[in-house]
């Protein structure tokens, strides 16, 4: 296929394009700048100049394509609101410009299910309310798609997609253990995130592409769901300092903007993922590359 990836230079795109090119695939590459024009081209992928902000030129990469990965989010957290306002729009653009095509529109979200007391499933439905909908909303675009002729599929991320380049949100947290010189966690720390290493993701986002269903949601999830205390202590052992809980009145000064994630309980299944188009995780576990090569 001619597969129109946006968030190609990115911390996963890149790599889903390696996953592509192996598979034979021809990736046209979204590119805002020339810098990342030229590192595509050096990679092999054609290059489509525009912005996700620019929704005019998302339908010319997403038509003169045979499908679509849309990997592409901003990450300036402080703006998480807008960065979804620019999502929906980005989804929106590339669904109309597929519709009646019978083509797949795979599409990133996050763990946005928000189910209390158990794993989330590939059947939960996406919340849109209050923060759950900045992904959320869009996922449900997305999916709703899969009306209009296009097979629509979502790849629901959790908050470390690991390697040893970053670890997702857990990036973010060592980052605060450093300049706190604290590694910490709120209440008991027994709040659960899942994880899944960079190069499994990548592989789910290929093959969702080419087997996934129509309105169908996939869960990259590896580990169902590390406690926020195991990773502190992981990350507090190998920076050499002390690791703590705190009250849910000290996250805010501590964390910054990380408090309005750094409670959640989260944890997922992928079995559903793996049984319906063959994912098999192989990557090695977070507190694996936390306790090895991750942290110096």
């Amino acid at each position: 296929m001619r597969v129109f990836l946006t968030g190609a230079t990115g911390f996963i795109g890149s790599v889903i394009v390696e996953e592509l090119r192996a598979a034979g695939h021809q990736v046209i590459g979204l590119a805002r700048s020339d810098q990342a024009a030229a590192t595509l081209e050096g990679r092999g992928v054609e290059v489509c100049r525009g912005d996700v902000a620019e929704p005019e030129r998302l339908m010319v990469g997403a038509r003169a394509s045979d499908g679509v990965i849309h990997c592409a989010f901003g990450n300036d957290f402080s703006k998480y609101p807008e960065m979804g306002e620019i999502d929906l729009r980005a989804v929106s653009a590339m669904a109309e410009a597929l519709a009646g095509s019978g083509k797949p529109l795979v599409v990133t979200s996050g763990m946005t299910a928000g189910v209390t007391g158990r794993l989330s499933t590939e059947a939960d439905a996406a919340q849109t309310e209050g923060m759950w909908a900045v992904r959320g909303r869009p996922e449900a675009l997305a999916l709703a798609a899969s009306q209009k002729d296009v097979r629509s599929v979502v790849v629901r991320l959790p908050p470390s997609v690991h390697d040893l380049q970053q670890q997702g949100l857990v990036t973010m947290l060592i980052a605060v253990a450093r300049e706190t010189e604290v590694s910490a966690y709120v209440g008991d720390g027994a709040n659960r995130w899942p994880a899944v290493h960079r190069r499994d993701a990548a592989r789910l986002f290929r093959l969702g592409l080419e087997h996934g269903h129509a309105g169908q949601r996939l869960h990259a999830v590896t580990e169902e769901g590390v406690t926020l205390r195991s990773i502190a202590e992981a990350i507090g052992k190998q920076l050499d300092i002390p690791t703590r809980g705190l009250g849910a009145d000290e996250a805010a000064a501590h964390f910054g903007w990380l408090a309005m994630v750094v409670s959640n309980d989260v944890p997922a299944s992928s079995a559903v993922t793996q049984q319906s188009v063959g994912w098999r995780p192989t990557g090695p576990g977070l507190l694996e590359g936390l306790l090895g090569s991750y942290l110096p």
